[in-house]
């Protein structure tokens, strides 16, 4: 068996290899703050308030299906790029089931308040400039489509999960507990799977949105704790100055 002064351990990794390890780690971390952000300002705000809840989370795959995409839309996550104003006339032209007869006014105000992003054509964002899909948009909302779904579950399942393997084996040369280690490494790959597959669920039945939540904050403690394990072995003289004893 080996003896663990002849494992490689964080604290004995040369200067260079902290270097780069340290460099990638606090890449990752900021991506994590990145995604967190981005996540408040998305799904926090399908309820028209800032912060993420069950509502929104439930909002965001099964959908407010108590009113049109459209309206849902004006009053939650696209509320404050448009004034209320604009946003009151946008929603009761879809009250009206988004007649013909008013495009004349309602195209202005959408290439005004809302065709900088949504005429973008790296966006993902529905082309709602032109008149057949803007009535699209007032019909109910049912969350995300199939398509989104589809396309963002991949993205996930591909990214997240190369992320989390070269956390997973900077953080298992940590002088750590061998169990826990085990279930920090593997606990953010089953995380990632529950949390892709909620989304699914979700957008069906709308009680698997709290294993969305879960999943989230699972792979997220996860992150936190190899992240800040793996750095202060790296660098903090308690593991470091082993090295220069051990020589």
């Amino acid at each position: 068996m080996m003896n663990l002064k002849d494992e490689v351990t964080l604290g004995k990794l040369s200067l260079l290899n902290r270097v780069l390890f340290s460099g990638f780690l606090l890449v990752i971390g900021l991506g994590f703050c990145a995604s967190g952000a981005q996540i408040l300002m998305t799904h926090g705000m399908a309820d028209g308030e800032l912060g993420l809840t069950h509502k929104d989370i439930v909002y965001s795959y099964y959908g407010n299906r108590n009113g049109s995409r459209l309206e849902n839309a004006l009053n939650g996550k696209m509320k404050l790029k448009a004034p209320p104003e604009v946003n009151a006339v946008l929603i009761e032209w879809a009250h009206k089931g988004a007649p013909e007869s008013e495009w004349n006014t309602i195209a202005p105000l959408i290439n005004a308040h809302c065709s900088k992003c949504h005429a973008d054509d790296e966006s993902d964002l529905p082309r709602i400039e032109k008149l057949d899909i803007a009535k699209s948009m007032v019909k109910v909302d049912e969350g995300a489509s199939i398509s989104t779904l589809t396309r963002v579950s991949h993205i996930h399942l591909f990214g997240i999960a190369f992320i989390f393997l070269y956390v997973g084996w900077i953080f298992s040369m940590a002088e750590f507990n061998h169990t826990l280690k085990v279930i920090l490494i593997g606990s953010p790959f089953l995380f990632l799977i529950l949390d892709v597959l909620s989304w699914w669920l979700t957008k069906y039945c709308p009680h698997f949105a709290v294993a969305i939540i879960i999943s989230g904050f699972g792979y997220a403690i996860a992150a936190f704790i190899m992240l800040t394990v793996s750095l202060a072995q790296m660098w903090l003289p308690r593991w470091t100055k082993k090295t220069k004893s051990e020589n």
